[in-house]
């Protein structure tokens, strides 16, 4: 008889969607990420940890890191 390997339990990932894109204070709602200037608005750009970059159409705004 073969010996059965314990399957590994699987990862539960981190929810991603829109409501990690706006906050919400009291009556406003704030965009948490910019959105892309050649996409126009919608098109939000993906936050890297030196830049902003846009999936759609490849555009990247690099940051101010401050010292």
């Amino acid at each position: 008889m073969e010996k059965r390997v314990a399957a590994k339990p699987e990862k539960k990932k981190d929810e991603k969607g829109v409501n990690t894109l706006y906050k919400i204070e009291g009556e406003k709602v704030l965009r948490l990420r910019p959105t892309c200037e050649r996409c126009g608005p919608g098109y939000f750009m993906a936050k890297h940890q030196d830049r902003y970059t846009c999936g759609h159409c490849g555009f990247t705004r690099y940051r101010q890191i401050e010292k």
